[in-house]
């Protein structure tokens, strides 16, 4: 498949960096977990795109000092202030989730459509028996907004190294978050990339150019983040011995 070809992981496994995933509960065919020692004592970089963005975020503050950095590709990590929804809705959802938590009766648009540039990746998305398709069941919508409104209260806390690349013309999450993001949190290594005219799924969903633009950022973002830990290790290294 294309999406295995072409996907995130490929790109960056050619790049040079070992890659490591997981399924979300409900996502995907996970087989549980695995550990490999040999990279135990190597760097420690996140990357989560839309929703991943907020596991990103999440684990961080999980273990602040334990991961090295993070890419964050168009993230989840606040409901714009015109989508949010009134405190009363919230407090209903609160109530039926507890009867019909599987019920999909959430009034959003197709999100594949909107997410997705490219109407042949649309279809392969729309033929993929592991992605989910159809409006979100009212259990999963209610928890994307309280992580969202529990992140946006604690962005300041954002204390890692991190690259947020986001589409300038998304329309699933708001590149206005993600800048407000990068100018709360307390990273004193930060950066922003904005991409005029890019929709929301940058890693695979644009225009194979596009794409390109987007991987070159981040990989070069992460072979600096690497060269810059190498440098670290060896005046530590040297420090010990000395």
């Amino acid at each position: 498949m294309k999406m295995i070809e072409t996907g995130a992981a490929t790109r960056l496994a050619k790049a040079g960096f070992a890659v490591y995933g997981i399924d979300y509960e409900g996502h995907g065919k996970s087989a549980g977990l695995q550990e490999r020692k040999e990279n135990k004592r190597k760097m420690r970089i996140l990357l989560g795109e839309s929703m991943g963005g907020a596991m990103v975020l999440l684990l961080h503050r999980k273990k602040p000092v334990y991961w090295d950095g993070g890419v964050l590709v168009a993230p989840m990590c606040k409901i714009a202030d015109d989508m949010k929804p009134h405190p009363m809705v919230i407090s209903v959802f609160t109530k039926l989730c507890h009867i019909i938590p599987t019920w999909k009766i959430i009034p959003t648009p197709d999100v594949i459509d909107a997410a997705f540039r490219d109407p042949e990746i649309r279809k392969e998305i729309r033929s993929n028996p592991y992605c989910y398709k159809g409006r979100p069941r009212l259990q999963t919508g209610y928890q994307l907004v309280k992580v969202s409104l529990d992140l946006e209260e604690r962005l300041q806390e954002v204390s890692l190294p991190f690259l947020i690349v986001h589409g300038g013309d998304d329309k699933v999450t708001d590149p206005s978050v993600s800048k407000l993001l990068y100018e709360t949190a307390s990273s004193s290594d930060k950066t922003f990339e904005l991409y005029k005219g890019m929709w929301h799924s940058l890693s695979y969903g644009e225009l194979p150019e596009n794409i390109d633009i987007v991987f070159s950022d981040i990989i070069n973002w992460l072979d600096q983040r690497v060269a810059l830990g190498l440098r670290c290790m060896e005046v530590f290294t040297m420090c010990v011995r000395e």
